[in-house]
C-alpha cells in the first residue's frame, strides 16, 4: 500500500476504528494542571504550558490526551473504548521549545483481558498498514522483563536504572551494573541477552522459554505467545529493548515503525499501574500515532510554484486577463496572474496575455 497524505491518513485511522466500535473522544484544550501534576513522569515531556484561569484555577495546555481519557472514564461502567485526533503540546528533545503535535490513537479502559489486548494490537497493526504496507510492530512485555528483575532481587530503586540501559541496548554498561549490583552471572547473561533479542516471535519465543524463572515470566511469556499469534508474522517482531516506567505500565507494550523514519510513529502499552496510582482497580491499554512525523513520508513537492504564469500590463482589459488566467484553468492547469515575474518562484510557461 503507498504511502498516505498524513491528513487523508487520519480520515482512514478514524473510519476504522469507527468500524471496531470505538466512539470519538473530544477534549477540552486546556485541562486543570493537577491532573498532569500528579502524573508528571507518566508524560512524554514533564515540561507543560501553564496559565491562570479567571476564576484563579492553574490550567495547562494539554500535553496529553491518555490521562483525560482516564480521567473521565468511569470505574465498573463496563469496557471503554474510545478513540481521538487531538493536538498536544509538548517540547521537542532536540529543542527543548515547545511544539504542536498532532496525535491520533485509541484506548480501551476496564477489564483488559486476552480479546482486548489482542484486538488493540490488531488495530495498531492496522493502523501503520494504512499509513505503509511496510512496516514494522514491535512487541515487548514488562511483566516478563519485571520478572526477571524479581528473581534476581534486584532493588525497586535500582531498576530505572538498568531499564535505561536496556532501552539504549548498551549491554556493556548494563553487564557493568549488573556487576556493581552483585548480579548472579547468570542473572546478568540473561540480562544482556534478552536486551539484544531481535525477530520474529517463532524464533525468539524458544529462547525466551529458557529464560523462564517463578510464575511471574511464565503468565507473561503465555500471554505474549497469544497476543502474538493474533498479529500478522511477517510484520511483527520480539524486542525487549522496549522498555517502559514500570511504575505505569505492567504488561504488553509496543512500538510500530514505518520506512524512512528515524523514530516510531506509533507507541502503546497496557498501563494498569496507572490506574492503581489513581486509586482504581480496573485497566487500561492503548497507543498513539505521532501524525507530525508523517510529513517527513510526504511525497517531494512539485518542481514548479505553478503550470502557467500569465504576465499582464496596463494595455489589456482587466476582464480578458482573468477569462484567459480561467480558460487555462478550465484546462487543468495551475496558473498564477502577475503584472511582472515573481522573484523566487518558478513556472512550467510563461506567456503574456495579448
Amino acid at each position: 500500500m503507498e504511502q498516505l497524505h498524513a491528513e487523508r491518513a487520519v480520515r482512514q485511522l478514524r473510519e476504522l476504528y469507527r468500524r471496531y466500535g470505538y466512539t470519538q473522544y473530544k477534549m477540552s484544550k486546556f485541562e486543570p494542571y493537577d491532573l498532569y501534576a500528579r502524573s508528571k513522569s507518566f508524560l512524554v515531556s514533564e515540561d507543560i504550558l501553564t496559565f491562570t484561569d479567571a476564576d484563579g484555577r492553574l490550567m495547562a495546555l494539554k500535553p496529553d490526551v491518555t490521562l483525560s481519557i482516564v480521567k473521565n472514564a468511569k470505574e465498573g461502567a463496563g469496557l471503554q473504548k474510545v478513540y481521538y485526533s487531538e493536538n498536544v503540546y509538548r517540547t521537542s528533545p532536540m529543542t527543548r521549545s515547545f511544539r504542536e503535535i498532532m496525535q491520533t490513537g485509541l484506548e480501551c479502559v476496564g477489564e483488559i483481558d486476552l480479546v482486548a489486548m489482542g484486538e488493540v494490537l490488531l488495530l495498531a497493526a492496522k493502523s501503520l498498514e494504512t499509513i505503509s504496507g511496510d512496516y514494522l510492530l514491535d512487541v515487548s512485555h514488562l511483566g516478563f522483563v519485571a520478572g526477571l528483575l524479581d528473581s534476581a532481587r534486584v532493588p525497586e530503586d535500582c531498576r530505572e536504572e538498568l531499564l535505561k540501559r536496556m532501552g539504549e541496548k548498551n549491554v556493556s554498561a548494563l553487564g557493568g551494573l549488573c556487576r556493581e549490583l552483585g548480579l548472579d552471572p547468570e542473572m546478568t547473561q540473561d540480562l544482556c541477552q534478552m536486551t539484544t533479542l531481535y525477530g520474529p516471535p517463532a524464533r525468539l519465543l524458544p529462547q525466551l522459554e529458557e529464560m523462564v524463572r517463578g510464575d511471574r515470566m511464565s503468565a507473561a511469556l503465555r500471554e505474549l505467545e497469544d497476543v502474538c499469534a493474533l498479529l500478522p508474522q511477517e510484520h511483527l517482531r520480539l524486542d525487549f529493548s522496549i522498555v517502559n516506567n514500570m511504575d505505569y505500565y505492567n504488561g504488553l507494550i509496543f512500538r510500530g515503525y514505518l520506512p524512512g523514519l528515524p523514530s516510531g510513529v506509533l507507541s502503546g502499552g497496557q498501563y494498569d499501574n496507572l490506574l492503581r496510582q489513581m486509586g482504581r482497580k480496573d485497566g487500561a491499554i492503548g497507543f498513539a500515532v505521532y501524525m507530525n512525523l508523517l510529513e517527513r513520508l510526504e511525497q517531494p513537492r512539485e518542481s514548479y510554484d505553478a503550470d502557467l504564469l500569465l504576465l499582464y500590463d496596463d494595455k489589456v482589459p482587466v476582464p480578458a486577463v482573468l477569462e484567459e488566467a480561467e480558460r487555462c484553468r478550465q484546462s487543468g492547469q495551475s496558473v498564477r496572474v502577475e503584472r511582472q515575474r515573481p522573484e523566487g518562484l518558478s513556472f512550467r510557461a510563461v506567456r503574456k496575455v495579448g
